[in-house]
C-alpha cells in the first residue's frame, strides 16, 4: 500500500484480512500501534496517515471532510485494483469512524468492493445530534477541549514545542468536523459494529445506537466502560470484538 498514506507497524503484512483503521481528530496512524499488536496475528492491519501530523507534518491538513475522503478513497481504489477480491474492513474512531463510513459510502458510489465490515467507535451516526460543540477555532478552545476528551497526552500539550507540531493537524480537523454537512443516501450494505464508552462526554449510548440505520446487513452495539477515548483500557475486549465480527462475516460468505 502507499507508504505515504498507510501505515503497519508488523514487520511483514499478514494474508488474513485487512483492517484499515482511521484515527480520531489530531490523531496519527500511531495511535493504532497497541490495537495492532492485540490484534490475532493473521489480519493484516494498517492505518491511515493524515497529512499533517507526524512524518507528513509538512503536508498540508485536509479542513473538509469530503476532500480527505475523496483522498483517501482514491489510494483504495488503486489498491483494490492491485488486490481484487481480498477481503478488508474499517475501524474509524471518533472523527475516524466519520470519515471510514463516508470512504464506504464513496466507495459504494462508485460501484468498487466496499468494506466487508465497518467498526465505528467514539462516534454517533452522522444524521444524529452533532457531536461536533466547537464552533471557533481557537487554539485555546481546541486544546481546551482536546484535554477534556483526554486522548492526547497531557504532557505534551503542556509543551510548546510540541503542542505546535501537532495544532496544524488539530485545527484542519475540528474545522473539517464543524463544517461537514450529512447528504443523505443509501445504507451500506456491510455489518456494522459500533462501540461506545458508556461515560463518553461527546456521545451517549444511544446516540450510537444510531448507526443502524445506515446498513441493511447485520448492526451490534458494543459498551464498554470508560470515556471517549476507552479503547487503552480494553484493548483485548475491544480486539475480541473486531475478530468475532469477522468470524461472523466468513461464516456469513
Amino acid at each position: 500500500m502507499n507508504s505515504t498514506w498507510f501505515r503497519r507497524f508488523t514487520p511483514a503484512a499478514a494474508d488474513g484480512p485487512r483492517l484499515i483503521c482511521f484515527p480520531h481528530a489530531g490523531g496519527s496512524a500511531t495511535a493504532y500501534a497497541p490495537l495492532e499488536r492485540a490484534l490475532p496475528g493473521d489480519l493484516d492491519v494498517v492505518s491511515v496517515q493524515y497529512p499533517g501530523r507526524q512524518d507528513r507534518y509538512r503536508d498540508a491538513p485536509y479542513t473538509a471532510l469530503p476532500a480527505l475522503v475523496e483522498a483517501v478513497a482514491g489510494e483504495l481504489a488503486r489498491e483494490l485494483a492491485v488486490r481484487p477480491g481480498r477481503p478488508y474492513a474499517f475501524f474509524g474512531h471518533s472523527m475516524g469512524a466519520l470519515v471510514a463510513f463516508e470512504t464506504a459510502r464513496l466507495l459504494a458510489r462508485r460501484e468498487l468492493p466496499g468494506p466487508q465490515h465497518l467498526f465505528l467507535s467514539g462516534r454517533a451516526a452522522p444524521n444524529a445530534r452533532s457531536s461536533t460543540r466547537l464552533q471557533s477555532y481557537d487554539d485555546a478552545d481546541v486544546v481546551a477541549e482536546v484535554r477534556k476528551l483526554g486522548g492526547t497526552d497531557q504532557a505534551m500539550l503542556a509543551n510548546p514545542e510540541l503542542l505546535e507540531m501537532v495544532l496544524p493537524g488539530l485545527r484542519a480537523d475540528y474545522r473539517a468536523l464543524s463544517t461537514y454537512v450529512w447528504r443523505a443516501g443509501e445504507p451500506l450494505s456491510a455489518p456494522v459494529t459500533a462501540l461506545i464508552g458508556d461515560s463518553d462526554p461527546m456521545v451517549t449510548v444511544p446516540e450510537a445506537q444510531t448507526w443502524q440505520e445506515h446498513t441493511t446487513g447485520e448492526f451490534a452495539l458494543k459498551v464498554f466502560s470508560g470515556g471517549h477515548f476507552y479503547i487503552g483500557d480494553h484493548l483485548g475486549r475491544v480486539a475480541g470484538a473486531i475478530t468475532e465480527g469477522l468470524l461472523a462475516d466468513a461464516v456469513a460468505s
